[in-house]
């Protein structure tokens, strides 16, 4: 991945898994990028969506160009929305209205904003990755980010820290998430604080597991930025 002159970057014909980090360090390193060319992407992987994802989000001036039949298909098949940041295609006001239309509204006034700027939010996830997205995405939102890499520090920091609201993988080592929703619930104070699942996991089982443990939401990776903040919002207001 190369930049050109700073502001555009050719994305390469395979952005698997392995090709994660690689990106997210490209989009780091290069903070005036206005557009990212995926004319050639043939593969795209969960991770390298929710990158370009969380990027567009925190990026309002960054676009996409040119995107590829595969590009295009990788986020239809995942029902993720993307066509607003399309740089060859002009913006008219009714594809500003269609951008916003979540199933969760999102309202932002000054007061709620103002709001949002105090609150706390732990996620617990063992992918470096998923971590990076979701500080990127929660921080431009005007949260503060704590992190935790598995479920036991996600405990030790839950712990020592005040936090108002916890995101939570479920598949982790030494301590899964639904023992993490089974420790907070445990404890008579936060029985109603706002618990998010998010997780690759999306059989009906599982969510009922979660639930059952005290689980108030379930989102499955890759995550659209604007849903999770809508969430964190309706959850946590």
């Amino acid at each position: 991945m190369q930049a050109e002159a700073q502001s555009q970057v050719q994305l390469p014909a395979v952005l698997d898994f392995a090709a994660a980090e690689g990106l997210l360090a490209t989009l780091r390193q290069a903070p005036a990028l206005t557009a990212l060319d995926a004319s050639v992407v043939e593969v795209l992987s969960s991770s390298c969506i929710q990158i370009i994802l969380a990027a567009l989000k925190a990026h309002p001036s960054l676009g996409i160009s040119n995107p590829s039949e595969a590009f295009v298909s990788a986020f239809a098949d995942l029902a993720l929305e993307w066509r607003e940041h399309v740089q060859t295609e002009p913006q008219t006001s009714a594809g500003v209205a269609d951008a916003t239309q979540n199933d969760v509204p999102i309202v932002v006034d000054t007061e709620t904003n103002g709001a949002c700027m105090a609150k706390r939010i732990l996620t617990i996830d063992d992918s470096r990755t998923i971590r990076d997205m979701l500080n990127l995405t929660l921080s431009e939102a005007g949260f503060e980010v704590l992190q935790a890499v598995d479920g036991e520090d996600g405990i030790d920091v839950f712990a020592k820290e005040r936090v108002d609201v916890v995101i939570t993988d479920i598949n982790m080592p030494k301590m899964d998430g639904y023992e993490v929703i089974r420790h907070i619930r445990g404890k008579p104070e936060y029985k109603s604080m706002p618990v998010l699942v998010l997780t690759t996991e999306s059989e009906a089982e599982k969510r009922n597991i979660a639930r059952e443990a005290g689980a108030t939401g379930w989102l499955v990776k890759p995550f659209d930025p604007e849903r999770l903040i809508a969430t964190i919002n309706k959850v946590a207001p």
